[in-house]
């Protein structure tokens, strides 16, 4: 590029990886938010999901075109739901699609109707740009417990009420031990018996490990299956081939979706090192964004 553009100088930033944030427990109370006006409140409380259904939704067979019927028998069944709740979703997020969802538990209220599309349409921006460091949400379920709305349809309209929606779902993923995952790749390493252990001398140090290893009959090769996590990948294969001598080849695709170890708040974890490295990558406040930044008091 350098010489294609008249030897201009080229800034040339390390490669980055995206994250994705979650909540690793249910809210230990229900959040409230309270609109700009103060005459609307959304009480809202989260949960995990767990990474088997995280993968039917990706996989497509739980999502937003599939019948509400057969989707909440289906939750019932394999994922221990409760079949009422199953049939109430009112969201995936983001983009219709992703593997967070909005899940209406009230008893029959009135004017939800009304608001649904706003609070989902919230519900959608906070899926996308998360408390923690704007990154995308993932395996987070979001139970509207209650809602106390004004009589005049004019003072519950988008504005007072998507904003809201946003902050309660980041409040309520707050209060529910927040974390990240990271990208994990599948690497396929193809190596001769002799320079096995320089692999995983060279795996360990860079948090991977390896599960599966085989003989490829009638030659010294041996087939080693490992998980890598995509943060520290960048130079991994001139690492391996130098350790190796050069007999070592690695093939990685993306696997995964793993947990980071270690509380956002706690001093000295992988993940807040994380959370921070990449606030600043954005440019955003430095530090930890604090539960009450975002929840109200009744």
């Amino acid at each position: 590029l350098q010489n294609d553009f008249m030897g201009a100088q080229v800034k040339v930033s390390d490669p980055f990886v995206s994250f994705r944030e979650t909540c690793t427990a249910k809210s230990n109370h229900t959040c409230l938010a309270k609109s700009a006006n103060k005459q609307n409140r959304l009480f809202v409380e989260a949960e995990p999901l767990t990474p088997e259904l995280c993968t039917a939704i990706d996989d497509g067979d739980i999502g937003p075109g599939v019948d509400a019927n057969v989707m909440g028998r289906k939750l019932a069944d394999d994922f221990g739901w409760d079949v009422t709740e199953a049939r109430k979703i009112w969201a995936f997020g983001p983009e219709g699609t992703g593997p967070n969802l909005f899940v209406d538990t009230t008893k029959e209220l009135d004017c939800l109707s009304e608001i649904k599309e706003h609070v989902v349409l919230g519900f959608d921006w906070a899926c996308r740009y998360g408390p923690l460091c704007e990154e995308q949400m993932r395996g987070t379920r979001y139970n509207l417990m209650d809602v106390v709305l004004h009589a005049d349809a004019i003072h519950r309209g988008m504005g007072q009420i998507m904003p809201t929606a946003r902050r309660v779902c980041f409040a309520s993923m707050l209060s529910g031990e927040p974390g990240l995952l990271e990208p994990v790749y599948l690497c396929n390493i193809s190596v001769p018996q002799d320079a096995m252990g320089n692999v995983y001398g060279v795996l360990t140090r860079r948090r991977g490990h390896v599960f599966t290893e085989e003989q490829r009959p009638g030659t010294p090769q041996m087939t080693l299956l490992a998980y890598l996590p995509v943060m520290e990948s960048f130079g991994f294969t001139a690492d391996l081939r130098s350790h190796t001598g050069g007999k070592a080849f690695p093939q990685c695709s993306f696997d995964h979706w793993e947990a980071m170890s270690g509380s956002p708040y706690d001093d000295g974890t992988k993940t807040r090192e994380v959370v921070l490295s990449v606030r600043k990558r954005k440019g955003l406040a430095e530090g930890v964004p604090e539960l009450n930044k975002y929840l109200d008091k009744l």
